[in-house]
């Protein structure tokens, strides 16, 4: 035997004694004690070394390196770092339910969110402050919501509400030189009282831990797949487009170049030619009838058309979906069986979803709004609409999800906003749907999407933008309407649920930033409303009004950095997302007909943007 292989018999013989005393150290735990007797003995008798437990010191090495990691994580301000290993490390006994590791878990959050803002105190880190916010907002809402009652901690639900938190007084504290050391302290102090390793033998912890891991990789290797997927569709279409371009410019470009050498030898271009060098050059990147009409020979022409034109390019020969009969589609959606009603709105959601962006995909809506399909001018007491009413949860969740598809384009926001009955009935989806609902998360989606229209800002709205963190985006927007806005959310203290309170609070302090809403507030009593609501018994409720009566008193300017909205105009803009298909609860039976098949089958109608197209064209 040569050295090599008498090392590699080294190893086995380890791990095969290793592996000896854990299954020992096992039968010692659970007080096998004839058994651990019987196996000593036959250890023995076949010459098998038997490794003594050293679980013990593994699992203290284990402990210092967490200890280790989660020290230099807080120090290096890798929240996603720190927070994991928490969740990993920290027993759910303890992080949940202990007052000491709630209060710990609280002012670590507000250490990761602020440590942009200490790390560069002269130039913050601004995107990144954003980001922390956001995700600071997110504790809030889940485990910090909790703490919301507790006076201790009430302040620091105003800090994302707050524009620059190292000028507030009320934040003072945190930007002190002595704030991180003692927090890094109690931090280094609860882990040596928490992490202490357990007793559990080490061949039980191998199989929780295997199974767990190996369950956990399967699910983020999922996940991975799902994302590299839409990644790909993306980059192909864009790669698609970009090689058709550059194709396209290649052979311009050449026969622009002969052109240079004809002139330098003499011979005459000829405006035809240009004309169709022309025509060629911006026939996709604009409308065809636009390019034949444009006069390139008129000088700056070409040029200025290269410049401005951003149109993306349409496809050639793009196929045409076929004409529906919609009058026969509103009568089935209105009295037809529920799996019928459910199976129509998911075909006519795909014929949006599905469809190619560009002419496609709006021949397509303008098809259903040129139809009424949502019965926009009906007089009818029951309308396609009122399938949000269903006693049907598939119907109910359908009929949102083709909302929310109409939402994610701009002629569908356009149409959706001169529907009077529609707020009305969205709302009542947000009252009655359970909070998980996919229903509820699609009318939540379309009414984000229809505010980016100003006529569809009203009341419910509004509340809705406070509930979901959503008012700061259209911060600008609520105060060219101030009095409006701040009478909503005055009535939106004396709500029923009163869990909403803070989140309107916040929204208060967050408007009154601005001079122009401050003194409308001021003419219209706001400070003397809060103070009639602070006379209920809740100091953490009056301390919340201190903080906005303040800002309402303030006589600061808006700063630059408290502008954090861009004055866009993003009505124009398509939203359409890769998820509205997401998470299909109907499926179709054997020989069902469904989507695109069932449309086509059961409801074709007359082609009348074809005829139309072939009188244009004769």
């Amino acid at each position: 035997m040569n050295s090599r292989e008498a090392a590699k018999m080294g190893d086995i013989l380890a791990t095969e004694a290793d592996l000896l005393g854990m299954i020992k150290e096992y039968l010692k735990f659970e007080e096998f004690e004839e058994t651990v007797h019987s196996f000593d003995k036959e250890c023995q008798s076949k010459g098998k070394l038997v490794s003594k437990p050293r679980g013990s010191a593994l699992r203290d090495s284990k402990t210092r390196v967490i200890q280790k990691d989660l020290l230099s994580s807080f120090d290096d301000g890798d929240h996603k770092v720190f927070f994991e290993l928490w969740t990993e490390n920290i027993p759910s006994e303890v992080k949940d339910t202990d007052a000491e590791a709630l209060s710990l878990e609280f002012y670590l959050h507000i250490h990761f969110t602020i440590y942009p803002l200490r790390r560069h105190p002269g130039r913050h880190d601004r995107a990144e402050f954003e980001e922390r916010i956001s995700y600071f907002k997110q504790y809030l809402e889940t485990r910090g919501a909790a703490l919301s009652q507790t006076t201790e901690f009430l302040s620091y639900y105003a800090l994302p509400f707050v524009p620059n938190p190292t000028a507030h007084p009320s934040f003072k504290n945190l930007f002190q030189d002595s704030w991180i050391p003692e927090l890094r302290d109690k931090l280094e102090q609860f882990l040596s009282v928490t992490l202490k390793p357990s007793n559990t033998p080490r061949l039980m912890t191998l199989y929780k831990e295997g199974g767990r891991s190996t369950k956990e990789a399967m699910q983020q290797l999922q996940l991975q797949l799902v994302e590299s997927d839409r990644r790909i569709t993306s980059y192909v279409r864009k790669f698609s487009k970009m090689q058709a371009d550059y194709q396209n410019l290649i052979g311009i470009t050449a026969e622009l170049v002969d052109s240079l050498e004809a002139t330098v030898s003499g011979k005459m271009i000829s405006p035809e030619y240009l004309q169709s060098v022309y025509v060629r050059l911006f026939s996709s990147q604009t409308r065809q009838s636009v390019v034949q009409s444009t006069d390139f020979t008129r000088p700056g022409t070409a040029s200025s058309m290269l410049r401005f034109s951003i149109a993306p390019q349409r496809p050639k020969d793009v196929p045409m979906l076929p004409s529906l009969d919609y009058e026969k589609l509103k009568k089935d959606l209105a009295d037809g069986a529920d799996r019928l009603k459910s199976l129509l709105l998911q075909a006519l959601r795909w014929r949006l979803t599905r469809s190619l962006p560009g002419e496609q995909r709006d021949t397509v809506l303008q098809a259903y709004i040129s139809n009424d399909l949502l019965e926009r001018y009906s007089t009818k007491q029951k309308i396609v609409l009122h399938l949000l009413r269903s006693t049907n949860e598939i119907v109910r969740q359908y009929m949102a999800r083709l909302i929310n598809a109409f939402a994610s384009l701009a002629e569908g926001r356009a149409y959706l906003s001169q529907i009077p009955i529609l707020l009305k009935l969205l709302t009542e989806v947000l009252r009655k749907e359970d909070k998980e609902s996919l229903t509820r998360e699609n009318v939540l989606v379309a009414l984000q999407k229809l505010s980016l229209r100003e006529p569809i800002i009203t009341d419910y709205l509004i509340c809705v933008c406070v509930l979901n963190d959503c008012l700061c985006t259209g911060k600008r927007k609520c105060a060219e309407n101030g009095k409006h806005v701040l009478k909503v959310l005055t009535d939106l203290l004396g709500h029923e649920n009163h869990e909403i309170r803070p989140y309107v609070n916040g929204a208060l302090y967050s408007i009154l930033c601005i001079p122009s809403v401050r003194q409308e507030a001021k003419e219209m009593s706001v400070e003397e409303i809060l103070r009639c609501y602070s006379r209920e018994e809740n100091p953490d409720l009056n301390r919340q009004f201190e903080f906005i009566i303040k800002q309402l008193n303030s006589a600061e300017e808006e700063g630059p950095e408290s502008d954090d909205e861009e004055e866009e105009d993003d009505n124009d803009e398509d939203l359409m997302e890769t998820d509205l298909d997401k998470e299909e609860v109907l499926q179709p039976q054997h020989r069902e007909l469904s989507g695109e098949s069932l449309l086509t089958t059961e409801y074709l109608g007359v082609n009348f943007f074809y005829l139309m197209r072939s009188i244009k064209s004769a």
